[in-house]
């Protein structure tokens, strides 16, 4: 006797369970990489603009921070002492103000300008019969 040979599968050209399963799984694995990819790529610029945020709100309360300081300063004592000597040239009971004058070498050494002739704005008027014979003869007149 001869052993029975295997079984064979007849192709009907038909999918199976587990090959429309199978296809499903991918189908859907295929959708949402893509989504997943596209929700990247638009966050991207979204993260960009939110560095760029951020580091102006920073830079912002840097500067906020530098005009407390100063105004804090500026409302101080020592900042009207200070304002009082350098810009309104008052002194303390017991100091003597002191302010420098040029002295006369100093003037003698830059020049003094001489007046200067001002120069001719309007042009000099011609004579009558000059005007009369531009007009007539077209030509300028004999010197």
């Amino acid at each position: 006797m001869t052993p029975d040979p295997k079984p064979t599968r007849k192709r009907t050209g038909q999918l199976s369970g587990l090959q429309i399963m199978f296809a499903a799984i991918l189908a859907i694995g295929l959708i949402l990489g893509l989504n997943f990819t596209s929700l990247v790529a638009a966050g991207q610029p979204l993260s960009l603009l939110y560095q760029q945020v951020t580091d102006e709100i920073e830079r912002l309360e840097r500067e906020q921070s530098d005009l407390i300081e100063e105004r804090d300063y500026v409302q101080s004592d020592s900042y009207v002492e200070a304002w009082a000597h350098d810009e309104g040239k008052m002194v303390r009971p017991g100091e003597v103000l002191i302010v420098p004058v040029p002295s006369v070498n100093s003037l003698e050494a830059t020049p003094i300008p001489e007046q200067a002739v001002a120069p001719q704005t309007t042009p000099p008027q011609a004579e009558n019969w000059q005007l009369w014979w531009s007009l007539f003869l077209d030509s300028p007149p004999p010197s």
